[in-house]
């Protein structure tokens, strides 16, 4: 019976994807699950219990099993027979998994379990994986449970339907038809995400709407916990901290005041009441002109921790973002994070994580790791990074973040043989909590992200949350052969763009350190000449400080000292341009434009050679590309041809924007061979974008 009500799932769930899936072209809605049901089932699927998440869990066994699997046995690991076998399940916790060819009973079965339905759901994902990525069935052998407690989609989703630096269309969820509508996409999304093993979703904009957290609101929110639960999906909010004002009728949001934190107290048991596993609470506090405890002359602490003791007796947490920055304050904007938060550790209640992003400034091309990480022992510190490409070309550049993610997740904080990842997952000071948050490139276009090839960030950020260790170049190769399939003709040459395309974004937006050197506002195409915004930190000219002599932002000691945030082997290294890696020189250095570099090149005529080389690489992609067509299914390799002709011009235009920049400030003439900007640079500066995406005006 069991085998059967299995099987009329998956039909049914077989048809509604149908539905909405239209089988003329490939429009990219699959993602990475794009194995088909067999034309007749293939492999009998045995469920030993019964619970939601394990009827999803036996329903994508037997709509996805290739031929050849034979019988697949779904059973928690204290369930009596599998006890006998006496495997290693203590070490895999609440949602790992062990995968293995066992005899059970009488039987020869290929076994899924783990201590909890979580893992079983994870496991029966991770078979999937291994066999459409190639891996054999006969020896299949897999184990593996969640280095990183908490993997979180931050969603910039604003109440209006809009995205704040979304690049895929509106937001997913249609707040004016919850609760009473449940999109079916709804379930789509959280079993992509069950996938790739994220556990939780932060529905709405840190920079949060008192609104979110009303009744109405509320129900809305819950009617989408009730679709993500089985799913393993836990949701959060983000929390305005002026709510006890606006929502409350207070005069206050003094986080020490008694009846402001009586006010949070009862919000936080309204919210559990409408959903008994919500998360807790996502915070943005004194930073862009967000309301928060400094207003009362508080601390970040008071704050976070009046939140976690509201949400404490229902097991939740807070997450409490340490990205702070005031016009107020002279000091170099790279600095004040740790200013603020390192003389707070060990301040912290237990139920706070502190959420650092991956680098000191935002999001940008590349960064230097954030101080911070290694400098709060006492504090879980969950890292943020931007899967969204708000600097890196929106939707329409191909730039693969793993190596981004990895860059940063791999970097030696300077303790010992300590990286950040260690830090990340709890293992460098044993702490309970740990956490990784991926600001969502996700949206209502068909694609989900805005094209095929960012798709791939959501994947590789998901893996990654799970095991910081994993590599980046095999991630990709991973999501490219279920996306495309695993023709080593379209895999191989796939993988390589993929490799190589974050690195030529680097190039032809600014190498060599440089960073923040975009348009106002919206963040679209080159700017490095502005310099009339009424915050200095907004202008580009704050960070490059180009003149005739030279470039970079000196944070040496005879700078702004940043470096010394850092532990000190690590500040060593950086404190001397010698030593500094040149990838993150102009970043810690003001230097010379005639600078020898380790190329042997001047540093101009290295900084024009990244340039070309930016823009040469994305004519590389394209030239590849179109090798590919006969390969690749007509609507992705068409849409994909699309973007990165528009990723090419829009590198030339980076490229010659800033090079016509730098000219007029140094006063050089371009190395031999260097092809001239197309415009002069009063044409650049008179361009105007007012309605670019994911910037609602």
């Amino acid at each position: 019976m069991a085998v059967r009500r299995n099987m009329l799932r998956a039909t049914a769930l077989a048809l509604l994807l149908a539905g909405t899936a239209p089988a003329r072209a490939d429009d990219g809605y699959r993602l990475w699950l794009r194995a088909d049901a067999p034309a007749a089932p293939s492999a009998r699927v045995t469920l030993r219990g019964d619970g939601a998440t394990l009827r999803l869990a036996a329903d994508e066994l037997s709509r996805s099993l290739p031929a050849g699997v034979g019988e697949v046995t779904l059973a928690l690991a204290s369930d009596p027979q599998v006890l006998a076998l006496r495997l290693p399940t203590a070490a895999l916790g609440d949602e790992g998994y062990l995968v293995r060819r066992v005899r059970l009973g009488k039987r020869d079965t290929l076994l899924i379990t783990g201590n909890g339905e979580r893992g079983l759901l994870y496991g029966s994902f991770a078979l999937l994986r291994h066999l459409a990525t190639g891996g054999s069935v006969a020896t299949v052998a897999l184990a593996s449970a969640p280095q990183v407690r908490l993997r979180v989609l931050n969603h910039w989703d604003n109440l209006d339907g809009s995205v704040e630096r979304g690049y895929a269309g509106q937001s997913l969820w249609d707040w004016w038809t919850l609760p009473d509508f449940k999109d079916p996409r709804y379930t789509d999304y959280a079993r992509a995400n069950a996938s790739i093993g994220i556990n939780g979703t932060v529905l709405n904009n840190v920079n949060a709407k008192a609104d979110s957290l009303t009744p109405r609101y509320i129900a809305k929110a819950a009617a989408l916990a009730d679709v993500f639960r089985p799913w393993g999906i836990k949701v959060y909010l983000s929390a305005r901290f002026s709510a006890p004002i606006e929502l409350g009728g207070l005069k206050t949001a003094d986080p020490r005041d008694p009846a402001v934190a009586a006010w949070w107290k009862a919000k936080a048991d309204e919210i559990y009441r409408a959903i008994p596993d919500f998360g807790g609470f996502l915070v943005k506090a004194n930073s862009e002109g967000q309301p928060g405890p400094r207003d009362y002359g508080a601390s970040h602490a008071d704050g976070a921790n009046m939140l976690a003791a509201a949400v404490r007796p229902h097991g939740g947490i807070v997450m409490w973002r340490a990205f702070v920055y005031a016009d107020t304050d002279p000091e170099d904007r790279a600095k004040q994070a740790y200013s603020e938060f390192k003389p707070l550790d060990g301040k912290f209640a237990d139920n706070v994580l502190v959420q650092v992003k991956n680098g000191a400034i935002d999001f940008q091309p590349r960064e230097p790791f954030h101080p911070l990480f290694g400098a709060m022992p006492r504090t879980p510190l969950l890292i943020e990074f931007q899967i969204t490409k708000e600097y890196l070309g929106f939707a329409t550049h191909l730039a693969y973040l793993g190596p981004l993610f990895t860059e940063t997740l791999d970097a030696r904080t300077g303790r010992g043989s300590e990286t950040v990842a260690d830090v990340v997952d709890g293992a460098a000071e044993h702490h309970a909590l740990s956490g990784m948050a991926g600001v969502a490139n996700i949206g209502r276009d068909r694609d989900w992200s805005g094209s095929t090839f960012n798709q791939a960030n959501w994947y590789a950020f998901g893996r990654l949350a799970w095991d910081p260790t994993l590599d980046a170049a095999e991630l990709a190769r991973e999501w490219a052969r279920q996306t495309f399939g695993t023709d080593p003709r379209v895999v191989e040459p796939v993988v390589g763009m993929m490799m190589g395309s974050r690195e030529a974004v680097v190039d032809y937006t600014g190498a060599l350190g440089l960073a923040h050197v975009m348009a106002t506002g919206h963040h679209y195409g080159p700017g490095p000449w502005v310099s009339d915004l009424k915050r200095p930190e907004w202008n580009p000219v704050y960070y490059h400080r180009a003149d005739k002599q030279g470039i970079g932002f000196d944070r040496t000691r005879s700078g702004s000292d940043a470096v010394a945030q850092y532990a000190p082997a690590v500040a060593k290294r950086l404190a001397d341009p010698a030593t500094t890696p040149e990838r993150e020189l102009l970043w810690f250095h003001h230097v010379g434009w005639d600078r020898r570099m380790a190329s042997g090149k001047t540093l101009w005529e290295e900084l024009v050679a990244h340039y070309d080389h930016g823009v040469a690489t994305v004519g590389t992609m394209r030239a590849t590309w179109d090798r590919l067509r006969p390969l690749v299914d007509a609507e992705r390799w068409g849409k994909t041809a699309t973007y990165l002709a528009v990723q090419e011009r829009e590198a030339r235009w980076w490229r010659d924007a800033s090079l016509a920049y730098w000219i007029s400030v140094n006063g050089r003439a371009l190395p031999a061979g260097a092809a001239p900007p197309e415009h002069d640079l009063a044409w650049y500066k008179a361009q105007r974008f007012p309605y670019a995406p994911g910037h609602p005006e």
